[in-house]
């Protein structure tokens, strides 16, 4: 890991401690395109996407941003907003087609051009071996529900680490697991589109199992010095009273928002009160003796993904629900304050308690802030210019947020902003806009809004305004 400074610099205007890392994310399928081409074959989101009703306007990631043919258009982007890494996700179809067996080279080859151009342009290449791609031939043998695809996706990251290893030294096993288990298997609203809340927990348990796979296999063929990292979105969940039943409505979201994910990977057990309270949906059985302490197996950080805090009471909420057994005792109610375009609170008060919580609860573990951002409704005006002060106020507040808690001794190395470029926005489809750069999905022309060079000049400075 690149050494930090990890003290806050004493300025009268806030500064960040010399070496912190900036950058932004992005994902395969969000901004890739070219579906079907040089090998690649259909995810999980290409079949979901395609399905009538699943996705806003029919959209689909079949071209999106077309980042796959406007790669070198895409990193003079990155060098201009001067950032030092930038976190992109392999396409698991795209290396790997079935899941199975040899990797398509014409696939690699993409990842080996993106890595080479980023180092060619003095960025640090952040990979993430999976962001919700998961290719459709396992999911019609399974899917994460089964074991064997937690088996075959650490043979995935052996085949990408061997192929870049030499050139990427920080690696992200898993983007976002709870999205990926609880809103594609439980909710149904994200792909693959399954209302099993049983099939939900074992889906979660495998991702745990999968990234303990994945991170012994990438420290069996990256060099010593790689950084192996897993990123969660991890809930700020606050009680709507103080009264005991809002409380225990925390408790409960927490174990299956949080602790879920936490506790096998950084302590090598599963949530008593979780594994309790599903006792009528699951006896966990499918966890087998050895599994957690794969699942515990070392990591070098851990990145959180955050957007707005979680505001809960005692109640119920609609089914299916990405909450299974929390159903009938928790209700989520709209956190007060401005919202984004997304209908999501804006506080970034939410992320400096993730912060300090993981602070506490994981010392000497560093953190990255590996999402966060917010979507509007932005538009180029007659000039051609995209401004978008409200976006630049979120960065703002939550950039704070993370200097405070760096001072309040958050051992915070860096911070990604989502996302370089407005993409497929997953069920929202092209409706939703995150990204500091705007992309006309008509023509493919990209403009750099005001939020961007803004985010440029904290990045020249080291800290903001």
């Amino acid at each position: 890991m690149t050494a930090v400074d990890t003290r806050p610099q004493t300025t009268a205007e806030p500064r960040f401690p010399r070496g912190f890392r900036w950058g932004t994310a992005t994902a395969a399928y969000q901004i890739e395109g070219a579906a079907a081409e040089d090998g690649r074959t259909p995810s999980i989101w290409d079949t979901f996407s395609r399905s009538p009703g699943r996705v806003r306007n029919g959209d689909t990631g079949d071209i999106a941003a077309d980042h796959y043919h406007r790669m070198d258009e895409d990193v003079a982007l990155l060098k201009e907003l001067g950032v030092t890494d930038y976190r992109f996700s392999v396409a698991w179809p795209r290396v790997q087609p079935t899941g199975r067996g040899p990797a398509v080279q014409r696939g690699l080859d993409f990842y080996r051009r993106l890595v080479d151009a980023l180092l060619a342009a003095g960025i640090r290449p952040v990979a993430t071996l999976y962001h919700w791609d998961l290719p459709q031939e396992l999911e019609n043998a399974g899917g994460w529900p089964q074991r064997d695809t937690a088996e075959r996706f650490a043979e995935y990251a052996r085949i990408v680490a061997e192929a870049l290893g030499d050139r990427v030294a920080t690696w992200t096993t898993l983007n976002e697991p709870w999205c990926a288990a609880f809103l594609g298997y439980a909710s149904g609203v994200h792909a693959p589109g399954r209302t099993d809340p049983v099939a939900a927990l074992r889906a979660a348990h495998h991702f745990n199992l999968a990234h303990g796979l994945a991170t012994r296999a990438l420290r069996d063929a990256l060099p010593r010095k790689s950084e192996i990292s897993l990123t969660l979105n991890l809930h700020a969940v606050r009680p709507l009273t103080d009264s005991p039943a809002d409380l225990d409505a925390v408790r409960r979201i927490d174990a299956l928002g949080n602790r879920i994910f936490l506790d096998p990977v950084f302590h090598g057990r599963l949530p008593a009160d979780l594994v309790e309270e599903t006792a009528a949906l699951t006896d966990w059985s499918f966890v087998r003796d050895g599994d957690l302490a794969t699942a515990s197996t070392p990591i070098d950080s851990l990145g959180i993904n955050y957007y707005s805090p979680t505001v809960v009471a005692a109640g119920s909420c609609d089914t299916p629900s990405p909450w299974p057994g929390a159903e009938e005792r928790v209700r989520f109610v709209p956190a007060p304050g401005p919202r984004t375009a997304m209908d999501w609170p804006v506080d970034a008060d939410g992320l400096y308690e993730l912060l300090t919580r993981l602070r506490d609860e994981l010392p000497g573990t560093p953190l990255m802030v590996t999402e966060n951002g917010a979507a509007y409704d932005d538009y180029a005006d007659p000039s051609g210019a995209v401004h978008d002060p409200e976006r630049v106020a979120y960065l703002r507040a939550h950039l704070h947020a993370v200097h405070r808690a760096i001072a309040d001794g958050a051992k915070v190395r860096g911070y990604f902003l989502w996302s370089l470029l407005d993409n497929f926005e997953w069920a929202y489809g092209y409706s939703k806009r995150f990204g500091i750069v705007h992309v006309d999905f008509a023509t493919q022309r990209r403009t750099v809004k005001d939020s961007a060079r803004w985010y440029a000049g904290v990045i020249g400075r080291g800290g903001l305004d």
